[in-house]
């Protein structure tokens, strides 16, 4: 199986990354440098027409975002339990999921690169100030989804086996330093986040993306 990561690190791509080294699967990662622009490069850009990240190559099969890698690595490697196998259960994981990438992800980049959305530099600050707290009630609302989940007494968010919505927890918390949101304000978030980071798995994805958790303690390194 000729599986083949494009990430960037520290960005979404840290999920899919993650669901990999869960499965351990064998798969080649590929850096793509945002900040160097290497998305807009021709020869990713033949790959991903929108110079985006994730990429799972898997072949000659390519497949772009989060949630359908999720299942599509789900199905792969069944014995991995990326996602729960109650159709209920297993729903309830994608609709969280899709509110993490749908709702909490745009929000986050509102504040991380307004000038997406105007060229005007007062605009810019406007709209970061604005999404930045519209962030902050995101990150309460996963700190009390966190919280409420744990207390049935299992270790992850989905039971008993981590996966995606940890992995993404992690990463929006993360986001959240780069925004200047202090993670102690998420009590059971940023204490799940901390223990995510220690599974041994989701560790080897840490260190490979060389993630700092708290960017207010230590700059991300690129």
């Amino acid at each position: 199986m000729a599986l083949k990561l494009y990430f960037s690190p520290g960005a979404c791509s840290f999920v899919p990354h993650c669901l990999l080294e869960l499965a351990g699967a064998s798969f080649e990662p590929v850096m793509i440098k945002l900040h160097k622009g290497e998305h807009r490069q021709p020869e990713f850009k033949a790959i991903n027409a929108l110079g985006q990240v994730p990429v799972l190559v898997d072949g000659e099969r390519v497949l772009t975002q989060i949630l359908a890698i999720t299942v599509y690595l789900d199905g792969l490697f069944p014995q991995a339990h990326l996602l729960p196998t109650d159709l209920f259960e297993r729903a309830q994981v994608l609709q969280m999921l899709a509110w993490m990438n749908n709702t909490a992800h745009p929000t986050f980049t509102h504040v991380f690169r307004p000038s997406n959305y105007s060229p005007d530099a007062h605009v810019q600050a406007d709209i970061k100030a604005h999404a930045s707290e519209h962030y902050r009630a995101h990150l309460q609302s996963l700190d009390a989804f966190v919280a409420k989940r744990l207390e049935r007494g299992e270790p992850w968010l989905a039971g008993e086996f981590a996966g995606p919505l940890d992995a993404y927890a992690l990463t929006l918390c993360r986001w959240g330093t780069i925004a200047g949101l202090e993670p102690s304000q998420f009590p059971a978030l940023w204490a799940h986040v901390q223990a995510v980071a220690k599974h041994p798995d989701i560790a080897r994805a840490v260190a490979t993306e060389r993630l700092v958790l708290n960017t207010l303690e230590s700059p991300p390194k690129t």
